[in-house]
């Protein structure tokens, strides 16, 4: 296996001392992931030599910036196994969710994507907002009915009764591929076939999967796939929506302005084949190609050593908080289709004392409902204390945190 360490070079911002001369632990990769200085001097280095509006102009530095652009358009295609004009840049995957609920609601009476009562909409419990939310305001909109498929005891999907939730009346089903919470990494395989046997439009939510693992769109078999570029080593403000492309030929725009259009009068428009189609304005250039480099840096490592690395950390750890009395894990304890993704509680420690005392020995996780408040309440929940991994993570770091944690009890005296 890699020595992983070589990495944390990369990152200029692990090199930090925090609360003292403590070393910085950063385990809040489901957030936000740090950066590698070759993203960081991807982006700068766009601003410094070939910065222009792409497809504006006829200049060389419009040439550069939009060849610059659309190869890194490519590169996300090839990353995932698609077609190169499946992709489409947003700001985020919030965004890139929203944008399909927005086109959906919008469509015709008579489209693939008409949604009226009687029509039904499947998401899970285990959700993030951003995969719930746009699809209950859908309902909310047309009328049609939200289910949900349940969270087990395991932390798993409740599959026993999925044949009478995914029916003839299903049109829409969107699921997380990985929880953000859980760690849980759903068999969306098997599931995007049984949706495709009713006909249904199967949206994946992959935020938590496209950065820790070779993801295939046409080996999912799925319809549409979001992801955010920061969770995986890249630039802030920026996200894919990927979409079938004989799908998002049909799907009325969800944004119009400049670039989008073919032709315009007074009084009607017409408009650019995709993905040009979806990308209104000018677009982020620098961080798609911040983006580029992030990929381009995941896959000189490779993803399934990425993987490996990651699910080794997790072991770790879900091995050393079986071993500490009082700590209870919230989701599955073996690494079954599970990622490098930990969420714990600490008996008599609400989850953000157990934060801020973690924070004073350097070693930053995230705490509270993280934006999966259905969830939290089917487990009976306030919240939770969650590790998450990348890359740059060691045994070290995992090792830190178990000793940190027992600190934690003996800070509250819930030792027992």
């Amino acid at each position: 296996m890699a020595n992983f360490s070589q990495y944390l070079k990369d990152f200029p911002i692990l090199s930090r001392s925090v609360r003292g001369a403590n070393r910085l632990i950063y385990l809040d990769s489901g957030a936000t992931s740090q950066k590698p200085n070759q993203v960081i001097d991807a982006e700068s280095n766009f601003y410094r030599t070939v910065n222009s509006a792409v497809h504006r102009g006829a200049h060389l530095l419009a040439e550069e910036s939009s060849l610059a652009y659309e190869s890194a358009r490519e590169n996300v295609a090839n990353f995932i196994n698609s077609q190169t004009n499946e992709v489409i840049f947003t700001k985020s995957a919030t965004e890139s969710l929203n944008a399909l609920a927005y086109s959906f609601g919008n469509s015709e009476k008579g489209s693939l994507f008409y949604l009226q009562p009687g029509d039904e909409i499947l998401v899970s419990e285990m959700e993030h907002h951003a995969n719930l939310i746009p699809w209950q305001q859908l309902a909310k909109r047309t009328g049609a009915t939200l289910r949900w498929i349940e969270v087990d005891g395991d932390g798993r999907l409740d599959l026993t009764s999925i044949n009478k939730l995914i029916t003839a009346k299903t049109k829409i089903v969107a699921l997380t591929h990985q929880s953000n919470v859980l760690g849980t990494i759903n068999p969306i395989k098997d599931l995007a076939k049984l949706s495709k046997n009713v006909g249904a439009i199967f949206v994946l939510d992959a935020c938590q999967s496209v950065p820790h693992f070779q993801i295939d769109v046409k080996e999912l078999g799925i319809d549409f796939l979001a992801f955010s570029g920061h969770k995986m080593l890249g630039p802030t403000g920026v996200g894919v929506l990927w979409g079938r492309g004989e799908l998002l030929k049909q799907m009325p725009p969800f944004l119009f302005g400049g670039s989008m259009i073919d032709s315009v009068t007074m009084t009607e428009a017409t408009w650019a084949d995709i993905p040009r189609k979806f990308e209104a304005g000018v677009p982020n250039m620098a961080q798609a190609v911040g983006l580029s480099a992030a990929i381009d840096y995941l896959n000189q490592i490779g993803m399934e050593q990425i993987h490996e690395h990651e699910i080794g950390l997790t072991k770790r750890l879900l091995d050393g908080l079986l071993h500490i009395q009082g700590v209870k894990i919230i989701g599955p304890t073996d690494l079954s289709d599970r990622g490098g993704v930990v969420s714990f509680t600490v008996d008599g420690v609400h989850p953000h004392d157990v934060g801020q005392v973690l924070d004073q020995y350097g070693i930053a996780v995230r705490t509270g409902h993280h934006c999966a408040w259905p969830l939290m309440r089917k487990l009976n929940v306030v919240g939770t204390t969650r590790a998450s991994f990348h890359l740059y993570n060691t045994d070290a770091d995992v090792d830190k945190l178990l000793d940190s944690i027992i600190e934690v009890q003996r800070y509250f005296k819930v030792n027992k």
